[in-house]
């Protein structure tokens, strides 16, 4: 299992490579995870270049080429012409699943604009943090175009339905689990993580991406469900003493078994349970709140968004429903009718 360190995954690196990735960690507080996907992406660039540049040595496998020959002056010879065709390899060769012999190829525009994402970072923290390139080449790269789905979520109706089908040996703990996804939004790893000690009164104190932390506030159907579930709540092993949610294992409960506890209910609940997941149940909370009067704002703060621009998703899904309105009137299918065709009148004295 792979370590949190920098040093556990990069020791293939360049060390300009290993500081950036230790900057992200420490002083920007991206998760291990992100500094990861960082290093995994910028690699497949590094090595890019170089096999493009005829610095590779000849017929070596791409996923062999090694970057901790890759200094200043590599980089300084990089130019937004190379990120282009960087970029082109990405959409058109670039294997989709590399172990796979029946792979697809080219990414999409998602997967090429975390890319991007982590292309801007690198290069930003080069030119204006550490100060070892003059200018940034790459400040004008744009990212690519990504088509943002609606979420997918719950009705009101629907959510009640799934929270008054609970039943089973757990029945406390899984409520306030469904409780707590579709009155507060939590991600799965937020709720995942909680502690004793974070539920204050008519508060929970989470913790976000980047370690971030946030308070929420309970309403009433969340303390009545925290109070219910917690005189069945299973005596965890030593190490797991503080955990809030406990598995039948006597262990915190882990993201796989929240995520199988929310399909099994909504499954039993008889709603979709293939379209359906804790992420899903996150975006129920969000669209509720929002059709119910909570400002974009509020919602950004709930949510835990560090950007505006995610939140807006939901302003959205407003403007689709009412357009599913107004497809709705009874009215909608009725169209003109084709004009009648009347034969022209011959002028008099004429022919026809």
């Amino acid at each position: 299992m792979r370590s949190d360190s920098v040093s556990s995954y990069a020791a293939g690196a360049p060390p300009l490579l290993r500081d950036f990735l230790n900057y992200m960690l420490t002083i920007r507080g991206r998760s291990p995870k992100t500094t990861h996907e960082y290093f995994l992406d910028l690699r497949t660039f590094l090595r890019y270049v170089k096999q493009a540049k005829g610095l590779a040595l000849p017929g070596l496998p791409f996923d062999q080429i090694e970057i901790d020959d890759i200094d200043l002056a590599f980089l300084r010879d990089i130019t937004l012409s190379d990120v282009y065709d960087y970029l082109g390899f990405m959409a058109q060769e670039r294997p989709q699943q590399a172990s796979s012999p029946s792979t697809g190829f080219g990414l999409n525009a998602a997967s090429r604009a975390r890319k991007v994402a982590a292309l801007r970072s690198f290069f930003k923290y080069l030119t204006d943090k550490a100060g070892l390139l003059e200018y940034n080449p790459i400040s004008n790269l744009e990212s690519p175009k990504v088509r943002k789905p609606l979420p997918r979520y719950l009705t009101a109706e629907d959510s009640v339905q799934l929270l008054e089908s609970v039943a089973g040996p757990y029945a406390e703990r899984d409520f306030c689990i469904l409780t707590l996804f579709l009155n507060c939004g939590m991600r799965v790893s937020e709720l995942a993580g909680l502690n004793l000690g974070d539920f204050q009164g008519d508060t929970v104190r989470v913790l976000g991406k980047g370690g971030k932390e946030r308070v929420l506030y309970l309403n009433d159907a969340c303390k009545a469900a925290v109070e219910a579930y917690l005189p069945t709540r299973l005596k965890p092993h030593d190490r797991d003493k503080y955990a809030f949610f406990v598995s039948r294992n006597r262990n915190r409960i882990n993201v796989q078994t929240v995520k199988w506890l929310v399909k099994k209910h909504v499954r039993e609940a008889g709603l979709d349970s293939s379209k359906l997941s804790p992420h899903k149940l996150r975006h129920t909370a969000a669209t509720l709140m929002y059709q119910n009067g909570v400002d974009i704002r509020s919602l950004q703060t709930i949510l835990g968004h560090e950007n505006l621009d995610t939140t807006m998703i939901y302003t959205h899904i407003e403007d689709q429903q009412l357009r599913e309105a107004t497809s709705k009137n009874p009215l909608a299918g009725v169209k003109p009718a084709p004009p009648k065709k009347v034969p022209a009148k011959p002028p008099e004295g004429g022919e026809p």
